[in-house]
């Protein structure tokens, strides 16, 4: 059972991941027709500035558990790259535990009612002409926590089954 749960956390998030990579070549090309617009036409819009922005914050939140899964996260590893699978698997089961998962759980349960109060008015860009869609955008914050509670409790079950092979071996 954990197993699957494992599989399948994965699954969601390399086909996340790979889906959202695909919005950074969407915002280099709006990025650089910003910049022809604005220098060889003397022409600016708002919106399409925006929507530059809002494409890397679709990057950056909904890639998180990406990222995470294939640990390229950062991380200072000044001892952790010279441990032992066994203790690298200690480290990030007791990081998951107690860093990890309380820190998305409770950045969840904060962002509720900041998304709420947004969903509440519609609310939409302060500039003029900018684009009105900010509620869908406060949306991700807490879309991005559970996608990386859910990839965290795979990492840690994936880290137990290391830490029980390891004592497994040691027995036999």
């Amino acid at each position: 059972m954990f197993n699957k749960f494992v599989c399948a956390a994965n699954a969601i998030s390399t086909y996340t991941g790979k889906l959202v990579a695909w919005l950074t070549l969407a915002m280099m090309l709006i990025t650089c027709l910003v910049v022809v617009l604005r220098y060889g036409f003397n022409f600016g819009s708002i919106a399409l500035q925006e929507s530059a922005l809002y494409l890397h914050a679709m990057v950056f939140m909904l890639g998180a558990a990406y990222t995470f899964k294939d640990d390229e996260h950062v991380r200072v590893d000044v001892f952790y790259r010279e441990f032992s699978s066994t203790k690298k698997a200690w480290v990030n089961v007791i990081g998951g535990l107690f860093l990890l998962l309380p820190f998305t759980a409770y950045t969840t349960y904060l962002s509720i009612d900041y998304v709420e109060a947004s969903w509440r008015v519609l609310e939409t860009s302060q500039e003029p002409g900018g684009l009105p869609f900010i509620y869908l955008l406060k949306t991700l914050i807490p879309i991005m926590m559970v996608s990386l509670i859910i990839q965290g409790l795979a990492d840690i079950i994936k880290n137990l089954g290391v830490i029980k092979a390891a004592s497994t071996n040691k027995r036999t």
